[in-house]
């Protein structure tokens, strides 16, 4: 306990060849735990340095009356696993060479390209409806006040305006079909 003390203190001084005997004392200890949490040894050894550059960062907040320095560490590595497991980071790179966090990302983007193209040939007052309601949140009942409309006007322009997006899909969809039946 006496050294781990020294060598805390040094490291509380940001001395780096303390951290080096610090990790090689903790690190395979704490590599288990991360381990069992996250069932994945590239992602541990990830989390892992992660745990020790935090340890670096916050060895000041250490305070060797509450408890072991091997108690405080444990944490902090737990801690990491288990954040890192509510929040998964896949990357997904593709044909493009374009690297995306999943491949919903990437679709989404394609999808809201082709949705732009698709409202941008709807009348400027059915854009301007679908605009409020869908992408700025408003009510009906606000969105008719904003548009200075009645609201049951306002409500046939969302209607007006969803209809024709469905049957502009329905047309590109029948044409990626025939081009695909075509191939085949």
């Amino acid at each position: 306990m006496q050294d781990d003390l020294g060598l805390i203190q040094q490291l509380q001084k940001q001395d780096s060849k303390a951290l080096s005997a610090i990790y090689d004392k903790y690190s395979g200890a704490l590599y288990g735990v991360i381990l069992r949490i996250c069932k994945n040894e590239e992602q541990a050894q990830d989390l892992l340095q992660e745990t020790f550059l935090k340890i670096w960062q916050k060895s000041n907040q250490y305070d060797p009356k509450k408890g072991k320095f091997f108690t405080w560490a444990y944490r902090i590595a737990k801690n990491i696993a288990l954040n890192a497991q509510r929040r998964p980071y896949k990357l997904i790179q593709n044909e493009d060479l374009s690297v995306y966090e999943n491949e919903e990302t990437h679709e989404s983007e394609i999808d809201m390209l082709q949705l732009n193209g698709s409202l941008k040939q709807l009348e400027p007052h059915h854009q301007k409806a679908l605009q409020l309601v869908y992408f700025n949140g408003l009510t009906h009942r606000e969105a008719h006040e904003e548009m200075n409309v009645p609201l049951g006007t306002f409500k046939s322009y969302i209607k007006q305006a969803l209809k024709k997006l469905r049957e502009a899909y329905q047309k590109e969809l029948f044409l990626l079909w025939v081009i695909i039946e075509k191939m085949i």
